[in-house]
């Protein structure tokens, strides 16, 4: 995914989607949040969680993934405009590591097996 330069909230997206349809109040009450919550969402002063990108999804007819998308390109992009401390990286030899390097205990699939 190639990242974007100064990519927006996805509040700001859906400001677009609620103006051009319906009012702050009426979307809040939609979407079951109060409309400081989704005000707060609306002018970029909170993220969107799983659960209101769900909503979200619902209420455009678009993806949750979409919603979520925004939100972690514009979170990366605003934290990558900060000064970070410096970071030391591993050894070379030691990384990357990836899940398949694990080994885990499916239990769930074996007690179902066993049903």
């Amino acid at each position: 995914m190639a990242r974007m330069h100064n990519p927006p909230h996805p509040g700001e997206v859906l400001h677009e989607f609620v103006l051009e349809e319906m009012t702050i109040e009426r979307a809040a009450t939609r979407l079951g949040v109060s409309r400081s919550k989704l005000s707060r969402i609306l002018h970029a002063r909170s993220d969107i969680s799983a659960d209101m990108a769900i909503r979200i999804g619902l209420l455009t007819r678009t993806t949750p993934e979409s919603w979520l998308s925004m939100q972690t390109q514009w979170s990366l992009w605003q934290a990558l405009q900060r000064p970070r401390p410096p970071v030391k990286p591993l050894p070379k030899g030691v990384g990357p590591i990836s899940l398949a390097d694990f080994e885990f205990d499916d239990t769930s699939q074996r007690d179902n097996e066993r049903m």
